[in-house]
């Protein structure tokens, strides 16, 4: 039986976030930079408790304009800081309702320049670690981030995308590029399926890469959002996969 955590970006203003919980392993939490703010924050809290399920700060650049999805001009301390705030923002609403943290997964251009920054990488999991070494780093798998939580020590879960191309170097394919995302369902399904029993995925230029798939990604805020996640865990069960949490996953 093949394990894998199930996990989503929530608490971005979508309005779908409250039946889209009950279906998922693991929610990461927006934490007001990017999106949100202490209200739905705390709200969204609440939803993952109720449901049992495994929560995690996603913390991003204070971007609200863009969605936390534009490369800023940053440094390695601004990273550091923009992090540890945001998950000691998120720890305490959590700790107020005895929830505790599971996992910390940086979101959007924080997210992918960090992938290709060991510096920027080493900001992050300092910062995890700093605030609570128990802490899991979800982070892109075969990424720098994975590497900076080896260096840290501290446990780290490889992450793979349900709905984003791949280049040939394991990295996302930029939004602003053309095929950036897989649109169509069943293909993206087929993908995950192959990433989670098989390690590979095919990249947006043709060639098979080698991956780790601790967690899957589904993004929140599209628009098919809930019937994807649905469809996802009628062919999870399909194929032998069991849906666990984060902790659980890196077993």
């Amino acid at each position: 039986m093949y394990k894998v955590d199930l996990n989503s970006d929530l608490g971005e203003g979508a309005l779908c976030d409250a039946d889209i919980i009950p279906l998922i392993t693991g929610a990461n939490v927006a934490c007001g930079f990017h999106a949100g703010d202490s209200i739905l924050m705390d709200k969204t809290i609440d939803l993952c408790k109720a449901e049992g399920v495994a929560l995690g700060a996603h913390p991003g650049y204070p971007d609200k304009e863009n969605f936390g999805r534009t490369k800023m001009n940053v440094t390695a301390r601004d990273v550091y800081d923009f992090t540890l705030y945001q998950i000691g923002a998120m720890g305490a609403l959590a700790k107020a309702k005895g929830v505790k943290l599971e996992h910390v997964k940086p979101h959007g251009a924080m997210y992918n320049m960090a992938a290709k920054s060991h510096e920027l990488s080493l900001a992050i999991a300092n910062a995890v670690r700093d605030y609570d070494s128990n802490l899991i780093l979800l982070a892109l798998s075969g990424s720098k981030m994975i590497k900076a939580a080896k260096q840290v020590g501290i446990r780290y879960a490889s992450e793979v995308f349900a709905d984003r191309a791949y280049e040939a170097d394991g990295t996302l394919r930029a939004r602003t590029l053309e095929g950036s995302m897989i649109t169509d369902e069943n293909e993206a399904i087929e993908r995950v399926i192959r990433m989670v029993k098989e390690g590979r995925v095919r990249a947006y230029t043709g060639e098979d890469i080698c991956l780790e798939a601790h967690s899957v990604c589904v993004h929140g805020d599209s628009a098919k959002a809930l019937d994807f996640v649905k469809a996802l865990n009628l062919a999870f069960k399909e194929n032998g996969i069991e849906t666990v949490k984060l902790s659980e996953a890196i077993k």
